[in-house]
């Protein structure tokens, strides 16, 4: 069952001689109990479009079009039963559909409080800057219990984050000592602990496992699994670490530039990778499952968002770009359908494993001198 919708997504953050495109046109969905990522180069857009989520977009930052559909919606709107109220979906002024889901790009700042913590939590990058250094670590998530569960009473809810802290591998006694006197690792588990205290339905993941070494990455992403197996809830996980996405994740989409240039499942992504930016991103990570091999980077730099023109995000830094890349960024291709007929078609389902790349029924070539350390070096010395 489908949990997040997002279609056709554009965000910009206004500057003041022309606006950042920070992201275009995004497309994919998240089903219910699955983890999907965003994997991409630092400043590619997939914190930008996570934040979008729950309207933590800086002052700056506006959506300029597309929905966000989620199925869940504000306390007032629903029935007994938690679904929306008839007279709420057929009103045209209510975001929301007939099978119940809610467009949160049309919420207002107001209403979108309701909506975090109790249906969509978040995990930020930095752990340290999301807790509060005077508060106690166990208030803050007695906090966040209080505001969506005012029946809840304050006893009931310090026992409830002394068991969250349990339960991420934290003493419960530790609830009352300051953030500061937690270790790094501990104040990521902390902050999982506070995002899964209203049991949401949403766990927005942005770089989990950043500054962390790599004993406690790894505990961290078991954590991850283990509070998604236990609560069933679906995780949305965002970071420039493929190794990670290779780890955790049921589907991804690969970003560049602000936009999806790959999507699939992790076998589609990692065993059948069909995008030259995909490709060139896999060969500059170590592997420990095939033999040693020489990392190789992409030459260049990531385009500059302001204005951008019309071509491809990526043709720039590619060594498979075409004259069609400069006219239009290529819409996506379904890869499975090109391979078998031969021909470009384009992916209407998002379920299905996509390309963005007008080479898509070259793959055979593509792939093998894609692992070439010349082909991108030939890159570098054209792009000079």
């Amino acid at each position: 069952m489908t949990l997040l919708e997002v279609n056709d997504l554009s965000i910009r953050y206004a500057v003041e001689d022309a606006d950042v495109h920070a992201v275009d046109n995004a497309n994919f969905t998240v089903d219910s109990g699955e983890t999907y990522g965003l994997v991409g180069e630092s400043g590619c857009g997939k914190t930008t479009l996570a934040k979008s989520i729950l309207h933590l977009l800086d002052s700056n930052g506006y959506i300029e079009s597309g929905e966000m559909w989620f199925d869940g919606t504000l306390p007032q709107w629903e029935d007994g039963n938690g679904n929306p109220r008839k007279e709420i979906i057929d009103d045209d002024r209510y975001p929301v559909r007939a099978d119940g889901m809610t467009n949160l790009a049309e919420l207002s700042d107001s209403q979108i409080r309701d909506i975090r913590w109790r249906e969509v939590a978040l995990i930020p990058q930095s752990a340290m800057n999301a807790l509060n250094p005077v508060y106690k670590v166990g208030d803050q998530i007695v906090e966040a219990i209080l505001r969506h569960e005012p029946q809840t009473t304050k006893r009931e809810a310090d026992e409830r984050a002394r068991d969250l802290l349990e339960r991420v591998g934290i003493d419960p006694e530790r609830a009352d000592d300051y953030a500061h006197e937690f270790s790094g690792g501990m104040k990521q588990r902390a902050v999982i602990a506070m995002a899964m205290a209203c049991n949401p339905s949403l766990l927005i993941a942005d770089e989990p496992t950043t500054a962390l070494d790599v004993i406690i990455q790894d505990r961290i992403l078991e954590e991850l699994e283990q509070i998604q197996e236990e609560f069933g809830v679906s995780i949305l996980v965002i970071s420039h670490d493929i190794s990670v996405m290779a780890e955790i994740c049921d589907r991804m989409a690969v970003m560049y530039g602000g936009k999806i240039m790959e999507r699939g499942t992790r076998d589609d992504i990692f065993r059948e990778t069909a995008n030259p930016y995909t490709l060139g991103l896999k060969n500059s990570f170590p592997t420990i499952t095939q033999k040693q091999q020489q990392l190789v980077s992409i030459p260049g730099s990531p385009p500059h968002l302001r204005d951008p023109d019309p071509g491809c995000r990526f043709r720039k830094r590619c060594p498979f770009a075409v004259e069609d890349c400069e006219r239009s960024h290529p819409p996506m291709y379904d890869v499975a359908s090109v391979e078998e007929t031969g021909r470009l078609q384009e992916a209407m389902d998002d379920r299905r494993h996509g390309s963005a790349c007008y080479r898509t029924d070259e793959l055979d070539e593509i792939r093998t001198k894609a692992m070439k350390e010349e082909t991108w070096k030939e890159t570098a010395t054209q792009s000079h």
